[in-house]
């Protein structure tokens, strides 16, 4: 006799990580997006995506808990390695750390701070949350008390049920790094998986912690501009102002963008409006909406203005390039490997598969 995948979770895998100490309020159960399958040649969406436990750590009762590790579960008789690499893949669009496939009665744990994979072990072993802090802090390189993971331990702005998964882990992959002294951040998201939604939240964890005197949103058009200034308005209220050419906006500390208002749209531009309104570094923060749509060699005039800011580039397609002519392929491809240089890799991708 064995169980299904979902009565080994209800019967096996939940009482275990209770007697652990993983209560109820440390295991959120995430919904991934639904699949797409291809019926007589047209996309058809799947009516659920699968669930995956994710294990999150609470400093506080007051603190935004913070995700850690993701197990897979499997059938009671199967063999408990067996969704490890599926979970890596998912705990890699997750965000954490530790990985575990369990099929009720042993686990493995996949670390990927240090590359190594457990042998199999009793449930009853599985780590206790103390533990899993302790490793985590080690391996991200700072404490969840400290001060530069303040952000980390302030909760969402009318709580967690309007993000999405991979939107949370974009966040805290940003936060992370920020904690430990980075100000160059590149994430990657698929068109359509929420990058203001992203850019909103993150400034606002930020300035929430204490950490964010002004910032500055710059997207590509007019009516990017004003679906930024919707949904930064809707979080930060009258702080957050849209930029005009009659109109700087500097008693607000969101400023919203284009590149054509700072004359930074292209390379016949001068750059005029910010080099008059903002001295340098005005800003505490700057985030790059579509960071691959313009030109490199004027728009970076405003990250370079501003050295000491954390600066993050949102973009689509870091890598790959479809559609368009010739000459646009080499520019965009141009454009991507200055960002790449500037930015680094990726600290997050969210790809279209």
């Amino acid at each position: 006799m064995y169980l299904s995948k979902a009565d080994t979770r209800a019967k096996l895998i939940d009482p275990a990580l209770h007697r652990c100490g993983w209560t109820e309020d440390l295991i959120r159960r995430e919904e991934t997006e639904p699949g797409i399958d291809i019926v007589d040649g047209k996309p058809r969406r799947r009516e659920r995506g699968r669930i995956d436990y994710l294990l999150r750590i609470r400093v506080n009762i007051n603190a935004q808990p913070v995700a850690v590790a993701l197990i897979e579960a499997k059938r009671s008789d199967e063999p408990p390695d067996k969704g490890l690499e599926q979970a890596k893949r998912y705990a890699r669009l997750n965000y954490v750390p530790f990985v575990y496939s369990s099929n009720g009665h042993l686990f493995i744990e996949y670390d990927h701070f240090t590359g190594k994979t457990s042998t199999p072990q009793p449930l009853e072993r599985f780590p206790v949350p103390e533990e899993l802090r302790r490793r985590y802090e080690s391996g991200a390189g700072f404490s969840l008390e400290s001060e530069t993971a303040k952000p980390f331990l302030t909760p969402y702005a009318g709580g967690e049920a309007s993000r999405r998964y991979y939107q949370d882990a974009a966040i805290r992959a940003a936060l992370g790094k920020i904690a430990i002294g980075e100000k160059r951040l590149l994430l990657y998201l698929a068109t359509g998986s929420g990058k203001t939604f992203i850019a909103v939240h993150l400034l606002k964890k930020i300035a929430d912690a204490g950490g964010l005197r002004r910032a500055l949103f710059v997207c590509d058009r007019d009516e990017l501009r004003t679906q930024g200034l919707g949904a930064f308005q809707s979080v930060f209220g009258a702080d957050a102002a849209p930029v005009a050419t009659e109109n700087p906006q500097k008693n607000a500390r969101i400023l919203i963008a284009t590149y054509q208002t700072l004359n930074v749209a292209g390379e016949t531009e001068d750059a005029k409006f910010l080099l008059e309104n903002y001295p340098e570094n005005y800003f505490s923060h700057i985030i790059i909406d579509e960071c691959h749509r313009s030109a490199w060699g004027k728009w970076s005039t405003v990250l370079r203005r501003n050295p000491e800011a954390v600066q993050i580039g949102l973009t689509a397609t870091p890598r790959s390039f479809e559609g368009g002519t010739e000459e646009e392929r080499r520019e965009d491809e141009e454009i991507t490997a200055n960002n790449l240089k500037y930015f680094g890799e990726p600290v997050y991708e969210y790809d279209m598969a």
